[in-house]
């Protein structure tokens, strides 16, 4: 599905990605560990379209989304592509519902519709009772299970998600983290996963190692 080859990339003089090529296939749940400053999220940005890469190709199935433009890259990640950060990032005057309905919106599909996915995906991650509260009324768990929620309104092929409990206590880490698996196992969600939590990284079906701007094991 996805297919990276010869990914080089530096800011200013510094090199931060160093020759990358990796293979993600439908379904498949991948870690990405390594030391802080290994280059672990910014390869996840440039797979996940949010930066460029000096050179090199990122296939997405016949795609070189490389070689696209900013308005075709924007479209692109909105129909295909589903994000979950560290911090939640909700917009703190909006419901738990209309954070989760924003891509949706953007992507242009029916109101009606986006808001009945929105509230059936926000029932199956356990926030029934929390479709009308603001992030400030809810929990740290609730709040990044609302995150999740948003990155699936589209239905996108991937998700990538850069240290997605890191912010959460172990019982609401250990809670998103089954989350994950078990979209996996119903809907063939496909996962990339940049994480520190050891317990995460071995769950995933593939636990890649990065060291200097190179995946060095796996």
């Amino acid at each position: 599905m996805l297919q990276v080859s010869n990914i080089y990339k530096k800011y200013g003089t510094l090199p931060v990605l160093k020759g990358i090529d990796l293979s993600i296939l439908p379904g498949e749940v991948v870690s990405i560990v390594g030391a802080s400053g290994a280059g672990k999220s910014t390869l996840l940005h440039i797979l996940g379209t949010l930066d460029t890469a000096d050179s090199g190709d990122v296939m997405f199935d016949d795609k070189n989304i490389a070689k696209m433009n900013a308005a075709e890259m924007a479209r692109f990640r909105n129909k295909h592509i589903g994000f979950i950060f560290q911090f939640h990032n909700l917009l703190p005057e909006f419901t738990a519902l209309e954070n989760a309905c924003l891509p949706g919106y953007l992507g242009g599909f029916p109101e009606k519709e986006v808001e009945e996915r929105a509230a059936h995906l926000l029932d199956m991650l356990g926030l029934s009772h929390r479709l009308h509260h603001k992030p400030s009324e809810m929990s740290g768990g609730e709040q990044q299970r609302t995150a999740v929620a948003r990155a699936l309104i589209n239905s996108p092929r991937i998700i990538f998600a850069d240290e997605p409990s890191g912010n959460l206590d172990s019982k609401n880490a250990d809670e998103l983290h089954n989350i994950f698996f078990k979209l996996r196992d119903e809907f063939n969600q496909t996962f990339v996963l940049v994480t520190h939590n050891e317990q995460l990284a071995n769950m995933a079906d593939r636990r890649l190692v990065m060291k200097d701007g190179l995946i060095v094991g796996s």
